[in-house]
């Protein structure tokens, strides 16, 4: 099979799929060029759909293969992640069968390590990535998919998928972390703003329960549970205030381990989070006392915003896709999003996030689909489907299906903002994805700051 150069044709969609998208391949057995076409500026796939598959000839053309994606992504998101392989498989013959686990951090060790690893893994931490890396899981990435992290993203984003200098996995989606969600019609029925500053947040958060508080209407929800992962979310409010509270050069060396897990820096970034989430008059509105934090599913810990019984829910970007179909998100919609401020209304740092497609082999089929992903066309059917962003160059923001969705990618896009990558997926596996997670859910259900925090510097390798 040969590459091509990456075009940005516009990935043409199919509707809704399942699992396994099981389609016929387009054009000649070699290549799109012969057969099939004859060589015409739009080729007819075999199915006889008459899809136009010129913006995948590059990708070659396959009889009946089969390439397996493993990720930790699942419902919602799943599905639409499907739905960007569609015109693909029409025009390629690659069926992509994607399988999504709550419990992905293990297992893709478990299977590497037993010999059935899947074909492409989708990495939400660069840690986990460096880790399969070091213990020799992952393919270097070829040169097509190297080619379109450089004409796609920025040198910190491919920097993420490198290890010891060479390159093995391009950016996928990302995602803008330092976000409130909330309600726009009941701000306005209670004379709520939008706060600018933490004390204005926190002054807020006051008011609403002083007007509202009850056992079923609080300020704010939240939920930390994500199988295997559960905790994460937690940690993000840590990042998103060591980050506003100790500043951005204190974030790099804790994320590095420069700065210890138990300093006074990040204990006074934890006790920030503790104000909210551990205080029973401030959450967790429509669930439960504060502690119920910690068993609810982190998709649905903003839920109750749309039944009156809590008015903030801090998440990215991506929790768009978790609201119900038919949920107005705008400005003056059902719910819309705010950035979590920072101390002052001059200091806006951000935490973003993203995942990265790393490849346990170099089966030409396999390199294939890497290349696509790492492709701007990708990007764009991705984000024109609904519900998440990102960072990539060729990504036109009015795709975005939402205002918060545009914001979030003219922020990523913006050359001179102060952003910093989620610090636990930068930490070593064993404590980014291992004990401050553990540690997190802990601390939601009653442990002290100073102890928790202890136990995570202990892990440090």
């Amino acid at each position: 099979m040969k590459m091509l150069k990456h075009k940005r044709a516009r990935v043409l969609l199919a509707g809704t799929a399942g699992l396994a998208l099981v389609l016929g391949a387009c054009g000649g057995a070699d290549d799109l060029g012969g057969g099939g076409g004859g060589g015409s500026d739009t080729e007819t796939d075999a199915t006889g759909s008459g899809a136009d598959c010129s913006a995948f000839e590059e990708y070659g053309t396959f009889d009946g293969e089969t390439v397996t994606v493993f990720s930790s992504i699942r419902e919602v998101e799943a599905d639409q992640l499907q739905d960007t392989f569609e015109a693909f498989t029409e025009c390629t013959g690659i069926t992509v069968e994607h399988n999504g686990s709550g419990e992905f951090e293990q297992q893709v060790v478990v299977q590497a390590e037993g010999g059935n690893a899947p074909d492409i893994a989708i990495f939400p931490q660069p840690g986990l990535l460096q880790r399969m890396v070091a213990d020799g899981h992952l393919v270097p990435a070829p040169d097509t998919v190297e080619a379109n992290a450089d004409e796609g993203w920025s040198e910190d984003w491919k920097a993420y998928g490198t290890v010891d200098g060479e390159f093995y996995a391009a950016p996928l989606m990302s995602s803008v972390k330092s976000f409130v969600w909330y309600s726009p019609s009941a701000f306005e029925e209670n004379g709520y703003e939008v706060p600018e500053t933490w004390d204005e947040l926190m002054a807020l958060t006051e008011q609403i329960s002083a007007d509202h508080g009850s056992e079923t209407v609080k300020p704010w929800c939240q939920g930390i549970e994500s199988g295997g992962a559960t905790g994460w979310p937690a940690t993000d409010w840590i990042e998103d205030l060591v980050l506003r509270s100790a500043g951005a050069e204190a974030y790099d060396q804790w994320v590095t381990g420069e700065l210890a897990f138990n300093s006074p820096e990040i204990v006074e970034a934890v006790d920030m989070a503790g104000a909210i989430l551990k205080n029973d008059d401030y959450t967790n509105g429509g669930i439960g006392d504060s502690r119920s934090i910690a068993t609810t599913s982190f998709n649905d810990g903003g839920l109750p915003i749309l039944e009156g019984n809590c008015f903030m829910h801090r998440q990215a970007s991506f929790y768009e896709a978790q609201w119900p179909e038919g949920t107005d998100v705008s400005p003056d919609g059902d719910v819309f999003a705010f950035y979590l401020p920072g101390v002052t209304a001059e200091e806006a740092p951000l935490l973003v996030a993203g995942e990265f497609v790393g490849a346990f082999n170099d089966e030409e089929a396999t390199q294939a689909v890497q290349a696509f992903m790492s492709s701007g066309e990708w990007a764009n059917t991705r984000v024109e489907i609904g519900g998440v962003v990102s960072a990539n160059r060729a990504v036109d923001p009015e795709a975005a299906s939402s205002d918060v969705l545009r914001l979030a990618i003219e922020l990523l896009q913006d050359e001179n903002a102060v952003a910093r990558f989620d610090g636990s997926d930068l930490m070593p596996s064993e404590v980014g994805a291992g004990s401050f997670w553990t540690g997190m859910v802990e601390w939601i259900n009653g442990a002290d700051t100073q102890g928790v925090l202890d136990t995570v510097e202990q892990s440090w390798p």
